[in-house]
């Protein structure tokens, strides 16, 4: 199957030392190489006497920043690494230095093989091995970052404030589906953000990127538009893990290795997406998830303590004009059901709603409760809409013929 299968299970789904997702955006069929996220942090007071100079484009920008910033926060992973040390031991009957400490020099003499170098374990000591971005989401501590930010075993996360302040992180809750994940830190009346509605986001409006630049310039600001709505890319780590992001913001703004988790802000400071990636070998072409998605999540960790969300359990490719055209298909709409590039990115995920309803690879899910999907009517966007435990009627094409399945959402399972 092609790169860039939209995955919907319903599972859908930087930094320094491999913390920065890279990506490969498709505009199904063909794809491009990518590299690799309550009341406002300072109260509205309705301005008087406003000069034409206050309402500039310019200082819209720097009164969002100068808002935004407290709130804004730098990630360090740090994690135990051994101390090794080189050691020799005289092999029986070898000469020694003849010169004594003259030529003290351990590497000139082992290459004449008088001593074979040894290895071994003194301790270990804290290193830093990645980094990235966030933000803080409620006075108590709440932070929204990437997933691929905190998803490391064995390591320490630290939470840097732009003054300098520092909290140790505990993870909370992790997205499966998208690239996000919900942290928290011990503080009362810390400064954070309010999300804006990405829903209302239209081309070309400006945007404003926040992050840890290369996981070293704290709070770096960036300025763009937004370039693009509801793209559909494929990410990839490097170490052969890959997801699917379906909606995503794509911006001008710059956004760097360690921008991730940052968040992209409006005009008036309010979260509309979170850097997730920037694409390799162009550009200005950067993407963000959108803010409702990391409101959704936040609330659920607010309500449950994980992030509850339905599923349906298929990988799909969205069928376009030219995918119809190169696979002779029979319609020209609808969600291709198709398995991944490698062997345990299946079709149909074993026990999920599509399983339990008879979905199979290759069937064409054509409508779900009379709604066709097609253009930005997406089969992640349409289930996204629900809740866990609704019947869906699906219209889906298989083996050339049209058959209607009814399926029962589940809760996505947790990673």
């Amino acid at each position: 199957m092609k790169k860039g299968t939209d995955i919907l299970l319903n599972m859908l789904a930087g930094a320094a030392g491999g913390a920065l997702v890279v990506m490969l955006v498709q505009n199904s069929p063909e794809t491009a190489k990518f590299f690799q996220n309550s009341e406002p942090l300072i109260p509205a007071i309705a301005p008087t006497n406003i000069t034409e100079e206050e309402t500039t484009e310019e200082s819209q920008v720097v009164r969002a920043v100068e808002k935004a910033n407290p709130a804004v926060v730098s990630i360090v992973v740090t994690k135990d690494v051994p101390i090794i040390e080189r050691y020799y031991e005289e092999e029986p009957n070898t000469p020694t230095n003849p010169f004594g400490n003259f030529f003290d020099n351990d590497d000139f003499f082992s290459q004449f093989n008088l001593r074979t170098p040894q290895y071994r374990q003194n301790g270990t000591e804290k290193k830093e091995v990645g980094g990235g971005s966030g933000f803080i989401v409620s006075a108590d501590g709440l932070l929204v970052t990437n997933k691929h930010v905190v998803d490391q075993d064995e390591v320490s996360y630290t939470v840097f404030m732009n003054d300098g302040t520092k909290f140790e992180a505990e993870v909370l809750a992790k997205d499966t589906i998208n690239d996000l994940a919900v942290i928290k830190i011990d503080g009362d009346n810390l400064p954070y953000l309010e999300f804006g509605d990405a829903n209302k986001l239209k081309v070309g409006q400006t945007v404003i990127a926040i992050g840890n630049a290369l996981a070293e310039f704290r709070n770096t600001v960036s300025v763009g538009v937004v370039s693009g709505l509801s793209r559909s890319i494929t990410a990839g780590n490097g170490r052969g893990q890959s997801e699917q992001l379906d909606e995503v913001i794509q911006t001008d703004a710059a956004i760097n290795p360690g921008n991730s988790g940052g968040p992209l802000l409006d005009t008036t400071g309010k979260v509309i997406g979170v850097n997730v990636a920037v694409a390799l070998g162009s550009e200005n072409i950067g993407f963000a998830l959108p803010a409702n998605i990391a409101s959704d999540i936040v609330d659920s960790v607010k309500e449950t303590g994980r992030i509850v969300r339905p599923y349906i359990g298929v990988r799909y490719a969205m069928i376009t004009p030219i995918f119809v055209e190169k696979n002779n298909l029979s319609v020209d709409y609808g969600a291709l059901i198709a398995r991944g590039e490698t062997p345990d990115e299946l079709a149909v995920m074993p026990g999920s709603p599509a399983d339990k309803a008879g979905l199979v690879e290759g069937d064409i899910i054509l409508e779900v409760d009379g709604a066709k999907l097609e253009g930005n009517t997406t089969l992640a966007k349409t289930i996204r809409k629900h809740k866990v435990g609704d019947n869906l009627n699906l219209k889906v094409l298989s083996k050339g013929n049209e058959k209607t399945v009814n399926v029962t959402l589940q809760e996505i399972p947790q990673s």
